[in-house]
């Protein structure tokens, strides 16, 4: 099968030829350029991802991902998320461009020029702009949680607006190729969801609903952290997927496919602690793991649990897509997934 059709083969909860492999976001210099002489999607390709990311840029000026205030009212410092400083509706209204501006995340010729490279991959958006997750980093947690009891009417107000840039934003993706959008909104930590299932109904719900709904393509919903009980919301909202499975935060992947797994495809769930050392057999077992408890039936794309990300070893990176693509074929599935108990 071709990537393409790999990928939306396992979003049909079918069986392709292999498992695809499905990282969204890669974030190592040092990676990207050992197998992709600098050129992201080249990277994509050559480490034998399904997928490839459009190329996409922080705009010019704004000072997001570095020093400084951004056009959306987050602080950074050294490359780090520091606060938010929306409080009122005068910083809401500053601190939220217009939707033309979307036009300063894409470039449109070097887009063209990877899809006519690469006619056969399946071309994917993902970023977190999702309405929770903007909303609290513009407003910052220590100002956002409370508002959510004190001023919820205001909180509500910065999620619709995050929401009505985030239709814009995978609109414009989808009109430049996109196949499959990522709506990256963090939701949970290890001990559970940041707000309560029920909050999140009445809060969070109808917006990815909006957003899902006014999609070209499908999408797929990525948050770190424990998020078992808003699944079923994730469910509601049309989601095709999840991204993430962060298993430091019990997203047990056999657990996830049982009870989730007929509405849901799932994405993820290789423990990122294994790609940050050398020991290659401790990354092979990882992968069997992942196989072992996702694979069979379809329905499950083969990623890390968060992204590659800085310091992660570069062959240990490499050898994890190898091996992935070496066990992953359907065909000989039942020679890992016979250790299916074993891993549950």
């Amino acid at each position: 099968m071709k990537p393409k059709e790999r990928v939306f083969s396992a979003l049909q909860h079918e069986e392709p030829d292999r498992v695809p492999r499905f990282e969204i976001w890669i974030d190592n210099d040092e990676l990207v350029a050992h197998v992709g002489d600098g050129n992201l999607q080249e990277a994509h390709v050559n480490l034998g991802l399904d997928c490839i990311i459009i190329p996409n840029q922080n705009p010019p000026g704004s000072n997001a991902w570095g020093d400084g205030l951004d056009e959306w009212g987050c602080m950074w410092k050294n490359g780090w998320y520091a606060g938010g400083v929306v409080e009122t509706e005068e910083d809401l209204k500053r601190f939220t461009p217009s939707l033309d501006y979307v036009d300063e995340y894409f470039d449109p010729v070097r887009t063209e020029d990877a899809m006519q490279r690469y006619p056969d991959h399946c071309f994917i958006y993902g970023s977190h702009i999702g309405p929770f997750t903007a909303a609290y980093m513009a407003m910052g947690m220590e100002r956002f949680f409370p508002s959510l009891f004190k001023r919820p009417a205001f909180a509500r107000r910065a999620m619709e607006v995050r929401t009505e840039w985030c239709i814009a934003v995978f609109d414009r993706a989808a009109s430049l190729g996109a196949d499959v959008l990522i709506l990256g909104d963090d939701a949970g930590h290890k001990g559970g969801p940041m707000i309560s299932p029920e909050m999140w109904r009445e809060l969070v719900l109808p917006y990815h609903r909006r957003i899902v709904e006014a999609a070209r393509v499908p999408v797929i919903w990525h948050s770190d952290g424990d998020i078992i009980s808003l699944l079923p919301m994730a469910i509601e909202a049309g989601f095709v997927g999840v991204h993430s499975l962060e298993p430091g935060a019990g997203m047990d992947l056999a657990k996830l496919k049982r009870d989730f797994g007929d509405e849901l495809v799932f994405i993820g769930n290789v423990d990122t602690v294994v790609l940050c050392g050398d020991d290659l057999e401790a990354v092979r077992a990882e992968v069997r793991r992942c196989m072992q408890q996702g694979a069979a039936g379809g329905g499950y794309m083969f990623a890390t649990c968060n992204s590659i990300f800085a310091g992660m070893n570069p062959a240990a990176v490499v050898e994890m897509y190898r091996y992935a693509g070496e066990i992953g074929l359907y065909k000989d599935m039942h020679s890992i997934t016979r250790g299916d108990r074993d891993c549950e």
